[in-house]
């Protein structure tokens, strides 16, 4: 999955002026190259906020979605190894999305 297969519908939770230019100057702050494979991690976060009120997104059922959605690559593990910083916490960021309450503990760093 590339960057231009993001649909128009896709997107429209997303701020007008986000693009994937954006998430590529994010994602390389954060010292992350993006590949297809982190694409597809932030396109699902971007359906997974299309589908739910984002004034009600529950991290823990983000975190379990995102598990379940590619626990045929090896869950949790392959998506810290993209995102060492959280999958939700860093992947939204990225994928610019509000980062759902108790997604990172500045005492303890991100939790998801």
């Amino acid at each position: 999955m590339t960057a231009s297969t993001t649909s128009d519908y896709e997107r429209s939770f997303i701020s007008e002026d986000w693009s994937d230019e954006d998430a590529r100057k994010v994602a390389a702050e954060e010292e992350i190259t993006l590949t297809d494979e982190h694409y597809e991690v932030l396109h699902a976060l971007q359906e997974y906020y299309s589908r739910h009120d984002i004034n009600l997104i529950n991290m823990r059922e983000l975190h379990d979605a995102l598990e379940e959605k590619f626990h045929y690559k090896g869950g949790m593990k392959f998506l810290y190894d993209l995102f060492p910083g959280g999958p939700v916490a860093q992947g939204c960021k990225i994928a610019g999305l509000h980062v759902p309450a108790g997604a990172v503990d500045k005492g303890f760093g991100s939790v998801a």
